[in-house]
């Protein structure tokens, strides 16, 4: 499976994850272009619960062996930095102060990829829910 059939995927995983812990998914695949950066950023999942608006960054890997690091090392710095530029972006455009409750979540996704026909019906499947995983201030 390609990567970006890998990702959405893992994002409707991750959708269904949070709506069954209470979440409300606001809009999903947020894209915005980082200025001075000739790529454009995307967030995951922007969802609320509470009152807390929570940006999400799902990663997701197929486990083979041989696999030596897991989804959410793959948040790296410079991931982390465009992740709040582009949540800043977000709350500016909703015209939602900056000084709301709102935090950046990091969810890892890993299937089993000898079952994937068992993981797609729920099986097979680890998730982890880094809350509140990226510092802003």
């Amino acid at each position: 499976m390609d990567t970006k059939r890998t990702g959405n995927l893992g994002e409707k995983i991750a959708e269904n994850y949070l709506k069954k812990k209470g979440y409300q998914v606001l809009e999903k695949n947020y894209s915005f272009r980082v200025q001075g950066n000739p790529l454009k950023g995307e967030i995951d999942i922007v969802a609320k619960k509470d009152d807390i608006i929570t940006f999400i960054e799902v990663k997701t890997l197929w486990q083979t062996q041989g696999n030596f690091f897991s989804p959410e090392e793959k948040v790296n710095f410079g991931k982390q930095k465009k992740l709040v530029k582009m949540a800043e972006s977000w709350l500016m455009e909703k015209k939602i102060p900056l000084n709301s409750k709102w935090q950046i979540d990091v969810i890892s996704i890993e299937i089993n990829k000898p079952s994937f026909a068992r993981a797609t019906a729920g099986e097979e499947i680890k998730i982890s829910h880094f809350e509140n995983a990226i510092s802003y201030c």
